[in-house]
Order: C-alpha cells, then sequence, then structure tokens
C-alpha cells in the first residue's frame, strides 16, 4: 500500500518511509492511498482475540511491508509487558447503562489515551529506519496539550537511534501533566516550555519542518527530523485499533449483536484520535455516528455545523487543557478523504494560513454531516458532570471524559437517539486532581503530588502507580522560551 500527501497525491511513499519522515515536505500529512476493508468475517474473527492480536490484524492491513511475525512482536511488547498496562484488557470497559459505556484508554504507563500509540509507534519507527536504510539519527520533535508529550518521551526513552524534543505551553497543562514531563528520565530526552498556548508550539514545530535550511544544517550534523504527533501516520494507526477492538469487544460480552450500529464520543482537540475513529467506520466496523466533543474552544463544532472553520477567535484556557485547541491538524486528513481533492485541501489550508478560516463546500459539509455529530460543553459543565457521575454510581472521570459525557447527554436529549454509545474515556483523573476535586466539592487542596492522596482518599479510588510515582522525583527541564525561539534550541540540543 501507498501513502500520499494530502497536498500533492502525486506523491507515493511507502509506509516506512511515510513513518520515518513524519510530516511532507510540502506541509502535507501522510494517509494510505485506499482503506482496506474488514467484512463480518473479519469482525467475528476478532472476538475471540486479544487486544494484541486484534492490532496485528488491523495493522498489517495498512502495513504491507511489515510481516505479521514482525507486528506481533512489536504488540507484544507495546501492551502484553508484564506491569506497563495496569488491566490485562489494555484497554478495558466500563458500563454504566446498558447503552452507555467508557472505553478506558488510560491504563497504560502515563495514564493517558495516547499510550496506545506512544507504546507502538518507537517500534514501528525503528524498524522503518532499517528497512528504509536510514542511518541518521531521528530527531523526534514533539508539540503537547498535555499528554502527548510524557507519552513519547516514556515510549521513546533511551530507544536506539532516536533523539526526543518535547515543547509544551506554559500555564497551559496541569501540574501533574507538567511534573511528568519535567522529571522524565532518558539520556535522549528534552523538554522545553513555551511561552503561548498549544497552537503556538504546534505552529512552530510545523515551522521547523518546513526549514529547508535548518533540515540541511542538521542532516550535516546526522540528524533527520520526525514527529510523534499525530501528524505521524504512525500515531493515527495504532488508535484505529481500539476502535475496531472496542466493536469486538462488544459483541464478545453480549451487549450488541455483530452488525449492531454504535456511536461513539470523543473529546476531541487535534483531530486525531476521532479521525481514527473515521478509519475503523470506513474500514466497515459498524459505526452510525462519531460525536466530536469539544469544551470552550468550540471551533470544531461550528465548523461541523457550518462549514466555516474559523480560528480567528478567543482562545480559553479550560479544565480539559488537552483540548485548548484552535488548530486541529487531523481535520486535513479528513478534508481529503472526502474530496479525494490535494487541490481542494491545499485550497483550504492556505486560506487558514492566510486569513485563519476557510469555507468549505455544500457537498463537503454535506459528507461531513453525514459522519458527525458535535457538541461542546464549558468548565461549569463539565465539572458538573464529574460531581453527578460519581455520586449517582461512583464512577469518576476526568475533565476531557466529562466534556464527551455531556456533550452525548445533550445528544440523546435534543434527539432521542438510544444507539448505543461508547464514550471514550482519554485520561485518568488522577492527572487532573485538583479539577476533579472540586466536582467533588473539595475546595481546601493539597499542593503537589499531595494532592493524588486526597483525590485517592476522597474518591476511594487508588491513584495509578504511575502518577503516585512521581512524589521524590527530581525536576531535569527548567527551559522556557518564546515561540520565535524553538529552533534555537533545537539546533543548540543537537551539537
Amino acid at each position: 500500500m501507498q501513502y500520499i500527501s494530502t497536498r500533492d497525491s502525486s506523491l507515493r511513499y511507502s509506509a516506512a518511509q511515510a513513518i520515518v519522515q513524519g510530516l511532507s515536505r510540502d506541509g502535507g500529512l501522510f494517509l494510505p492511498e485506499t482503506i482496506p476493508a474488514l467484512t463480518a468475517e473479519d469482525l467475528q474473527s476478532m472476538v475471540g482475540m486479544t487486544y494484541q492480536q486484534r492490532a496485528v490484524k488491523v495493522m498489517k492491513a495498512y502495513l504491507d511491508e511489515f510481516t505479521e511475525e514482525e507486528l506481533a512482536e512489536y504488540a507484544a511488547k507495546a501492551y502484553a509487558v508484564p506491569g506497563k498496562f495496569d488491566d490485562a484488557a489494555v484497554t478495558p470497559i466500563h458500563s454504566t447503562h446498558h447503552k452507555t459505556h467508557f472505553l478506558e484508554l488510560w491504563h497504560g504507563p502515563t495514564c493517558a489515551f495516547k499510550d496506545m500509540a506512544l507504546q507502538m509507534l518507537p517500534y514501528l519507527l525503528t524498524a522503518s529506519l532499517r528497512k528504509t536504510g536510514e542511518e541518521k539519527t531521528a530527531c523526534i520533535l514533539v508539540a503537547t496539550s498535555g499528554d502527548t508529550g510524557k507519552a513519547a518521551l516514556e515510549g521513546f526513552r533511551d530507544v536506539d537511534g532516536t533523539r526526543i524534543m518535547v515543547f509544551y505551553p506554559k500555564d497551559g497543562v496541569s501540574e501533574i501533566q507538567q511534573l511528568q514531563m519535567v522529571t522524565q528520565e532518558g539520556s535522549n530526552v528534552d523538554v522545553c516550555a513555551v511561552v503561548g498556548n498549544f497552537d503556538d508550539a504546534q505552529t512552530g514545530v510545523k515551522t521547523i519542518f518546513s526549514d529547508e535550511a535548518l533540515r540541511a544544517e542538521l542532516a550535516g550534523r546526522g540528524y533527520f527530523l520526525s514527529s510523534a504527533n499525530s501528524i505521524n501516520w504512525g500515531r493515527v494507526l495504532p488508535q484505529i485499533v481500539y476502535y475496531v477492538a472496542t466493536y469486538a469487544e462488544l459483541v464478545k460480552r453480549g451487549d450488541i449483536q455483530m452488525g449492531d450500529q454504535i456511536n461513539f464520543c470523543v473529546p476531541t482537540g487535534n483531530f486525531g484520535n476521532i479521525l481514527a475513529g473515521y478509519y475503523a467506520k470506513r474500514m466497515g466496523v459498524p459505526i452510525d455516528k462519531l460525536l466530536c466533543a469539544s469544551n470552550a474552544n468550540n471551533v470544531l463544532t461550528d465548523f461541523i455545523r457550518t462549514g466555516i472553520y474559523d480560528r480567528n477567535r478567543p482562545f480559553h484556557t479550560t479544565i480539559s487543557p488537552s483540548m485548548d485547541i484552535l488548530i486541529s491538524s487531523n481535520l486535513e486528513r479528513l478534508l481529503y478523504l472526502l474530496s479525494g481533492s490535494d487541490a481542494e485541501v491545499r485550497g483550504y489550508m492556505e486560506q487558514l494560513n492566510k486569513t485563519g478560516r476557510y469555507e468549505v463546500s455544500k457537498d463537503m459539509l454535506e459528507k461531513i454531516q453525514d459522519n458527525f455529530l458535535c457538541g461542546f460543553c464549558d468548565d461549569e459543565r463539565t465539572t458538573n458532570a464529574i460531581g453527578k457521575v460519581f455520586s449517582h454510581g461512583k464512577y469518576l472521570m476526568d475533565t476531557h471524559t466529562a466534556v464527551a459525557y455531556t456533550v452525548m447527554m445533550d445528544h440523546r436529549a435534543a434527539t432521542g437517539d438510544a444507539t448505543p454509545t461508547v464514550v471514550v474515556s482519554t485520561a485518568s483523573p488522577f492527572k487532573f486532581c485538583d479539577s476533579v476535586l472540586t466536582a467533588l466539592g473539595v475546595q481546601d487542596q493539597r499542593g503537589g503530588v499531595e494532592i493524588l492522596d486526597q483525590l485517592a482518599e476522597v474518591s476511594g479510588k487508588a491513584a495509578p502507580a504511575p502518577l503516585a510515582g512521581l512524589k521524590g522525583k527530581a525536576r531535569r527541564f527548567n527551559q522556557v522560551v518564546e515561540k520565535q525561539q524553538m529552533a534555537d534550541v533545537v539546533r543548540e540540543a543537537l551539537v
């Protein structure tokens, strides 16, 4: 299977080449030229499989030059090493109602859904380096709104042939998220705060990728640039797996029958997670609607409702910081999938760069609305949802999951839709202790990592071991720079 750029479909790359490069040199995103199909028989065969086996079956459909044996080895290392995930199911499903299910994607080493892809990506990338004959060191640049950074740092820690640099928005992540990053161990890792928001950090990384002079300079030092953000196809592909696996698991549990339609409601910022769900739908998983849930930064809600993408609006710092994003990079892939036109996508992206907005065609909007529903939720309603769900059934949600839950309930109230729905739960509530404690009525809160114990005492839930282990860890990284200095940080680090 060949991979093409959203902005120049005449370019053709192997999967290994696309994963190594990360971002196309024309600024576009790589995506597979075709979408493989899963038959009902294929889905039925996965009902009795482990998560690792399901991962191999899905990923092999996209990775021609990887053998099943290779992928089985990577899946075992990513998901089956004892102690790496604290639940043998890897992605357990918690049901609060026979038609309401929470897909918990936060049982990995950094307690966020990014682990599902970033425990796999290092194996895909290092294998791709071998397959393409690349001998330079991969310098992996990451912009994070909170969770990707730690997951990428942990995934690539001390991986041969790689160096990883993470940029996060100063004052734009939770205290626990920041502690996870700045205490990161490993000889090949760097972490730097950026004055500004996530969009500033993400734009800075994209600018570095498109700087030909800088790429040439780094090549002379023995480095090439790659990405662990969801702009890299190697990030999106492992995420498709859990949508397919969830359907198979619900059939296995008897919650649905094979062929029944389900919905997914996904807390959404950069559009990578929900895009993976769309790929699963296009492959043949019986998904009816994908509910795109936003916080107060509701640029995606407005886009799905009107067809107008407009980032020229106030930026809100919320209690669901991983969704505090106004430029949703992976939306570009959806635009190509629905239009099939690199020229059309290129035009939209040029308008976004020049004016901060674009409007899609009526036909494009109809296609989007055929597959996606949307809604948004402010901090007050997010807080209320956490408290209400916990008081009713002692189920504890983080702030991002609460946004999705609220949007799902709004949709049901407005439409009467009784389709079984999976809320994609993207982070442990212990990553956002202060906001969760506030939702539980606790105003007098402890400082630092002691707040983990406080939430455990109040909720009766144990803090995940990776977060509890932050106690006493030394801070290694303190650098803070303006967004214009990000390229200089890369230069100085790669000497």
